[in-house]
């Protein structure tokens, strides 16, 4: 196989190949073979007709195709492993130029990656959020951990409030004529919590357990569900039982049994550096989003369409395979909301789009600043993920695919990079 090379606009190449006689007569022969069995002629056994035969009755060509999905893959890997230099970001579209029983001519026109321009990546001046504490923002964390640790027990006679728990079915109308999703039954509920139409829970307050009530909302006008965006609705409704949170008080006891800690004083501090962890990573994460925000503002690229699709794609996979972790079927969340599959593609194409630049221009900064990562740092990446697993190193690596190592070797680069980026600009 022979082939020339010419770069052109927009980062595109088109490679020019000929194939050699002997190299296709290979692939004919393959396709051959793969598909004689296919071909049933009168005097011959099935899988046993004589290739010129096929092609005598069929055209010399009726093994083209085939031979081609052999060949083009083959030769087109080969240059790209070749080509070091060069990283194609979609399939490349091919034009056979010649073809024969004994020729092969092909012109292949590849998407490259873009390039990308950097401006300014240093020296530009930046502010980390506070991660300073506050004691109410103690005592808050404190009042999530002593909810968490209480126990739901009956309300008895009294009337539902905001906080309780309800156990309720419902049945929704509009119009007086059913809805889909809008009935259901044994359907917990926490009063105040925001989580159903807005009104729902307000109304709800003041029932007993045996009680039925109709409650009447007004959907708001950007509900997901565009058949009901901004109608009135009637839900009939049936209170089985409530609970109520007995939350316990902050002491000693209380402390040992939510914390490993013996002393309120002590789960307090605990409590206290928790929350700075916490807002370090934030802020931390927070600056590095600023700082690649703006040095990919202050870079020129033109970003490839198919790249913005193929993110946006991801984009969308990801989306449905939260929706099945879940739980859901995501044919059935499209058909819920009157959402489209193509419709949330378009949606999540400016994201798409700004999610590919930034990983261009931080791509850029990793080959500008001349970062990269050496063996002893992936190695030292998995000494801590095996001691993590409680495994011994080697045993760890047994399971350490090639792929695995270079999703290591990529983050942490991108953690130098950052790294970099943080120490060569001004933050305050």
């Amino acid at each position: 196989m022979n082939y020339t090379k010419e770069l052109l606009e927009k980062d595109r190449v088109k490679f020019t190949v000929e194939v050699s006689e002997e190299e296709w007569k290979n692939a004919l022969a393959k396709a051959y073979e793969k598909n004689k069995g296919k071909f049933q002629i009168e005097g011959f056994r099935k899988g046993k007709v004589p290739r010129k035969v096929i092609e005598n009755m069929y055209g010399i060509g009726v093994f083209f195709d085939d031979a081609l999905d052999i060949i083009l893959p083959e030769t087109y890997g080969e240059i790209m492993d070749k080509e070091t230099e060069l990283f194609p970001v979609d399939r490349p579209e091919v034009d056979i130029a010649a073809i024969s029983d004994s020729t092969l001519k092909y012109t292949a026109t590849v998407q490259l990656r873009p390039t990308v321009t950097l401006g300014a990546y240093t020296g530009i001046d930046f502010e980390k959020k506070s991660t300073e504490v506050s004691d109410e923002e103690v005592d808050a964390e404190i009042k999530k951990d002593l909810e968490n640790a209480g126990s739901w027990e009956p309300v008895g006679d009294r009337a539902v409030e905001n906080g309780d728990k309800c156990v309720i079915d419902f049945s929704g109308s509009v119009d007086g004529v059913k809805f889909d999703g809008g009935t259901a039954k044994d359907y917990t509920i926490v009063l105040g919590s925001g989580s159903f139409i807005p009104g729902f829970e307000d109304q709800m307050v003041g029932m007993k357990a045996g009680e039925t009530k109709v409650v009447k909302v007004k959907f708001p006008e950007d509900y997901h569900a565009e058949n009901l965006a901004g109608k009135d609705a009637e839900f009939e409704v049936v209170l089985h039982s409530a609970t109520v949170k007995n939350v316990p008080a902050l002491d000693n006891e209380t402390v040992k049994d939510i914390s490993e800690f013996d002393t309120v004083e002590d789960y307090k501090k605990s409590v206290r550096d928790r929350l700075v962890s916490k807002k370090e990573e934030e802020a931390g994460f927070a600056l590095d989003q600023a700082i690649i925000e703006k040095v990919a503002e202050n870079a020129q690229v033109e970003i490839p369409e198919c790249m913005i699709n193929d993110e946006a794609e991801d984009m969308v996979k990801e989306f449905e395979y939260r929706v099945m972790y879940q739980g859901g079927d995501p044919e059935q969340f499209y058909k819920m909301t009157g959402q489209t599959r193509e419709n949330l593609l378009n949606t999540y194409k400016t994201g798409a789009a700004k999610n590919v630049k930034l990983r261009l221009v931080l791509q850029e900064v990793i080959k500008a600043a001349n970062i990269t990562v050496t063996d002893e740092e992936v190695e030292k990446d998995l000494e801590k993920s095996a001691e993590e697993a409680g495994m011994e190193l080697e045993e760890f690596k047994k399971n350490v695919t090639d792929q695995h190592r270079s999703y290591l070797r990529s983050s942490i680069l991108s953690k130098k990079a950052f790294e970099f980026l943080r120490n060569n600009n001004n933050i305050k």
